[in-house]
């Protein structure tokens, strides 16, 4: 295990901050990459997949039951991420750091042991958030999930848009806690990481991870129901063996052999369909309300009704954590 202490933590975040953009453009700035693939209302396409995918570590599986609301009020979690995750990315320099610190203590809270063996983890066998290794896996599943999502539905970045990407969320990484030692030095080096952490050991689909995937998939506990179009959209993007290892969490529409032809087709209709209109929709709807807000802030302007009724979606608040008061 690799913990991140508090002083490493402090260290690396303040390195991020110390390579940024003008304080009011925050770590990236309004001509990165990065704001504008993650601006992309179409990253929630791929929002599924990613849950799925930290499930598949243990770790992360068993502090969600543990430590979060994920069975009682998922939607809560899902605005929890991105309350903080935001402002990270578009929030300004102080609300970014500002968002760090506060995901740092919450982790530093969350640790226990694991009630089952799971793959290489053994049954009683202890786990934290802020190690290193966890950190590394949640980052690379939304890292990998947002270019997944981006380039099925716009115009598919180049390689060398990919490294530039890539080479951005490395400041993102580093807000997390995640030491650069630790990191792949390139896109290239993350793919691989990634297909390697697919295969390993370190994942594994344990029945905690099933149950609580069901729920995600199903909207259970939550008003919001789950339209079978993203549950094939999420079945057909999640790579194997895990997609195999989640089958009986789709429902059985999902699961057999002869269903999955099916299955792709309905996925691969959707993407067609949002492939042709997507690029049409209108700002206030394609355009997540925390990039609205950050490119009023630029502007001197106050973020618009559509854009605290688009944050209040994605955040369930009207503006970014951690914004200055209000004049």
């Amino acid at each position: 295990m690799q913990p991140v202490t508090p002083h490493d933590f402090a260290t690396r975040s303040q390195a991020a901050a110390s390579h940024s953009s003008p304080p009011a453009h925050g770590l990236f700035g309004p001509a990165s990459l990065s704001w504008r693939v993650n601006r992309e209302s179409a990253l929630f396409l791929a929002a599924g997949r990613a849950s799925l995918l930290q499930l598949a570590h243990p770790w992360v599986a068993v502090a969600l039951d543990q430590h979060s609301s994920i069975r009682r009020d998922p939607l809560a979690r899902f605005h929890n991420t991105f309350r903080l995750v935001f402002p990270m990315v578009f929030g300004t320099t102080q609300q970014a750091l500002a968002a760090s610190r506060h995901l740092y203590g919450l982790h530093t809270r969350i640790q226990g042991t694991l009630p089952e063996t799971a793959g290489s983890h053994a049954q009683g066998s202890p786990y934290m958030a802020n190690e290193v290794e966890a950190l590394l896996w949640v980052f690379a599943t939304l890292v990998e999930s947002a270019l997944v999502a981006h380039d099925a539905v716009l115009a598919p970045l180049t390689a060398a848009e990919r490294e530039q990407y890539y080479a951005d969320s490395l400041r993102l990484a580093a807000l997390f806690g995640i030491p650069a030692a630790a990191l792949p030095a390139s896109w290239s080096a993350f793919q691989r990481y990634f297909a390697v952490m697919i295969s390993s050991s370190q994942l594994s689909v344990a029945p905690l991870a099933l149950d609580l995937a069901h729920g995600v998939l199903h909207g259970t506990g939550t008003w919001l129901p789950v339209p079978g179009w993203y549950r094939a959209l999420t079945a057909y993007w999640m790579p194997e063996p895990l997609r195999t290892a989640f089958a009986p969490a789709f429902g059985p529409a999902f699961g057999p052999a002869d269903s999955r032809a099916h299955t792709d087709a309905t996925a691969r209709r959707a993407l067609r369909y949002l492939a042709a209109s997507y690029r049409h929709w209108p700002a206030p709807v394609r355009f997540v309300g925390p990039y609205r807000e950050a490119h009023a802030r630029l502007h001197g302007r106050r973020p618009g009704p559509l854009t605290r009724l688009n944050n209040r979606f994605w955040t369930g608040a009207p503006r970014m954590l951690f914004a200055p008061p209000k004049a």
